[in-house]
């Protein structure tokens, strides 16, 4: 099965996926808005400020829309929560943007999210995950008793999600993964691609690989001994078409950043520019 825009699919009972149309580069066939409810409904990332996609979430729920919630506020995913809020009278909840990156500074939810709250409609409750990474101000939701998770951009199907310093952090994404093992977490629906049958495979399976990511980092610099981002990037995604190493130097920056914080290298400057290398480089032989 593949997505398109404008695609229309119930993956459960009483949540309809609602692709945005928005294909690309970094959205693969869209944005997922997700639609919650029978008569009164929750929206789960609206989108962008598309004002067809904004018509069709209307269309489908009748506007009778009590909530939108956003994941995080990149803006292919919180946007069109301001539209939706002014022609349905419903409550813009989850938290507000951060001031690093691209982020929408328009997302003012009128009632703030946190890690443990719940927001109800009709019979179906999500339960609010703090899940910092990806975005400092990050979100998933859980569907109470279905096992059901609303990942945004913290898990994606058929792509490893970018983690681009300064809101990005690394060691806050593995830990907010390793915090959903510890969940009752069974079937994953992503903000870009189908639905994640098997949740805790697909968690173990990008744990693995963020830390052979990791090793990789560090054995490069090894071999290297110091190096920038620009050499460094070449060298650790040389499995990666060239094309996505500008995309891939986001990723590598949280890499090392994260070494840093484990105390296993360092850099000789603050700035974007730094050489790093290893804080205990292997003796030559």
């Amino acid at each position: 099965m593949s997505l398109s825009s404008g695609q229309l699919d119930n993956i459960a009972p009483g949540v309809r996926r609602l692709v945005a149309r928005n294909p690309g580069f970094m959205t693969g066939p869209g944005t997922n808005t997700y639609l919650l409810g029978h008569e009164r409904y929750l929206v789960i990332d609206p989108g962008p400020e598309d004002p067809v996609h904004i018509e069709r979430i209307v269309q489908e729920t009748g506007g009778r829309i009590d909530a939108v919630l956003a994941t995080h506020t990149h803006p292919d995913h919180s946007p069109a929560a301001k539209a939706l809020a002014e022609a349905t009278g419903a409550k813009v909840m989850g938290k507000p943007a951060p001031v690093h990156g691209r982020q929408d500074s328009g997302f003012t939810p009128s009632k703030l999210l946190s890690d443990g709250d719940q927001v109800t409609i009709g019979p179906l409750t999500l339960r609010v995950l703090h899940t910092p990474g990806h975005a400092s101000n990050h979100l998933c939701y859980l569907l109470d008793g279905t096992g059901l998770l609303f990942t945004g951009d913290h898990l994606m199907q058929g792509s490893t999600v970018v983690i681009g310093p300064p809101d990005g952090s690394m060691g806050d994404y593995l830990r907010s993964l390793a915090r959903l093992q510890t969940e009752p977490v069974t079937r994953i629906a992503p903000g870009h691609g189908l639905t994640i049958e098997d949740a805790q495979g697909e968690i173990v399976r990008i744990i693995a690989h963020r830390l052979q990511r990791e090793a990789k980092v560090a054995e490069r610099l090894g071999r290297i001994g110091t190096a920038n981002l620009d050499t460094l990037v070449v060298s650790v995604y040389d499995d990666v078409d060239p094309r996505l190493h500008p995309v891939a130097k986001g990723s590598l920056l949280a890499h090392l950043l994260k070494l840093e914080e484990d105390g296993r290298v360092v850099r000789d400057s603050p700035d974007i520019n730094a050489l790093w290398s290893l804080q205990n480089p292997p003796t030559p032989r």
